[in-house]
C-alpha cells in the first residue's frame, strides 16, 4: 500500500531536531510520496536541502504563498520565475488568497494568485490552492482563468458541498487532512458525496494535526488518522482510498 501526502512542510523549523526520523517512520508505515509546497525564498534551500536527502521520496514545488505576499512580492514573484527556469517542479504551489490573517495585501494577493496561475500554464504545471476566508475571491480568479490548461488541488478543503463541487469545476481534486477529523470540521459531513476520484489525502504538517493528537505538532505518519476517518465516512477500506488517492495525486503531478 502506497499513500500520497500531498502537501507537507518537511523542511520546516518544527522539524529540525528529528526531520529524518520523522520521514522514515513515515515511509516505515507505507506514505512514500511527499509533496513539497513553497512558501517563498527564504525556505527555498533548505527545500532542495530536503531533495537531496530524500531523492526518491521527495517532490517540490515552487510559488508565493499568500501569506507571504507584502511590499517585496514582485521580487518574491521574481524569485520563484528563476527557480521554474532553472528545474523541475511538480506543481506551482501553494498559491491563493489569505484573509484571516490580514486583508491589507488583498489586492496584491490576487495579483500574485493571478501571476503564478498564469506560469503554472507557462510551464504546464497544476496549481496548489491555499483558501482561508476567501472563497469568493479565489473562485472570482478561477472562473477568469477556467479551462483544460488549469488544475491543480484545492488544498485543506474546509468548505461546503457547493464549494466542493465549483472547486471540483476547475479540474481540482480535493485536498483532505486534519480536518476531516474535527469535530467542528464539518465536511465529514458532506464528503461521501463526493466521488473519491475528486480526492487526495494531505497532512500540511507540521500544521493542522488530526485526532487524536490535535494541537500538538503534525507529522506525515500522521495521514494515516485522515485515512482511517475517510474509511468511515466511505464505507470503503483505507487500502483501497490509499490506492485511489495516491492515482489521483498521480494525476495531477504527472509522477
Amino acid at each position: 500500500m502506497i499513500i500520497t501526502d500531498t502537501h507537507t512542510h518537511l523542511y520546516s523549523e518544527a522539524f529540525n531536531e528529528d526531520r529524518n526520523e520523522v520521514i522514515l517512520k513515515a515511509i516505515d508505515l507505507g506514505i512514500q510520496r511527499f509533496f513539497i509546497p513553497a512558501i517563498d525564498s527564504t525556505y527555498t534551500q533548505s527545500m532542495y536541502d530536503l531533495e537531496k536527502s530524500f531523492p526518491d521520496n521527495i517532490f517540490l514545488m515552487m510559488g508565493l504563498h499568500p501569506t507571504h505576499v507584502k511590499e517585496n512580492f514582485l521580487e518574491e514573484l521574481q524569485h520563484v520565475e528563476e527557480q521554474l527556469d532553472e528545474r523541475k517542479f511538480y506543481a506551482i504551489g501553494e498559491i491563493g488568497i489569505d484573509l484571516y490573517w490580514d486583508k491589507s495585501f488583498l489586492k496584491q494577493q490576487q495579483e500574485a494568485f493571478l501571476y503564478q496561475i498564469k506560469l503554472a500554464k507557462k510551464y504546464k504545471l497544476p496549481i496548489v490552492i491555499h483558501c482561508r476566508e476567501a472563497f469568493d475571491e479565489i473562485f472570482e480568479i478561477l472562473e477568469q482563468e477556467k479551462g483544460d490548461d488549469l488544475f491543480g488541488i484545492f488544498h485543506c478543503f474546509t468548505g461546503t458541498i457547493l464549494q466542493a463541487n465549483k472547486a471540483i469545476s476547475y479540474n481540482m481534486k480535493l485536498g483532505i487532512g486534519g480536518v476531516a477529523t474535527f469535530k467542528n470540521g464539518k465536511i465529514d459531513q458532506f464528503l461521501n458525496q463526493v466521488d473519491l476520484k475528486h480526492i487526495v489525502l494531505e497532512t500540511d504538517a507540521p500544521y493542522l494535526a488530526p485526532v487524536p493528537y490535535r494541537g500538538k505538532r503534525n507529522e506525515s505518519a500522521y495521514i494515516t488518522e485522515v485515512l482511517n476517518k475517510l474509511e468511515s465516512i466511505y464505507n470503503v477500506d483505507s487500502s483501497v482510498i490509499a490506492e485511489i488517492t495516491t492515482e489521483n495525486s498521480k494525476e495531477v503531478f504527472g509522477i
